[in-house]
């Protein structure tokens, strides 16, 4: 595989953080900051995406006006 170094500058409690984890799971810091960013890139592309299936919703029409949640909101409060 190949890799590249990327430097970041992180707040000291996060670094100390860092530092707890890899020696209570015996792994090196490096694993688990490629183990963070990967979760977190990962989840930043589902978020786009459906962004993208919300906004062509939107071009499409598909959409539910103000009113009509307002009254599934009021809807709910007399059910209980």
């Amino acid at each position: 595989m190949n890799s590249r170094v990327v430097t970041a500058h992180i707040p000291l409690d996060l670094a100390e953080q860092v530092d707890m984890l890899a020696a209570r799971l015996d792994r090196p810091k490096g694993w688990i900051v490629r183990q963070a960013l990967t979760s977190w890139v990962e989840l930043e592309a589902k978020r786009h995406q459906l962004t993208l299936e919300g906004l062509a919703d939107v071009d499409s029409g598909r959409v539910v006006d103000h009113a009509s949640v307002v009254a599934w909101a009021k809807n709910l409060d007399q059910s209980v």
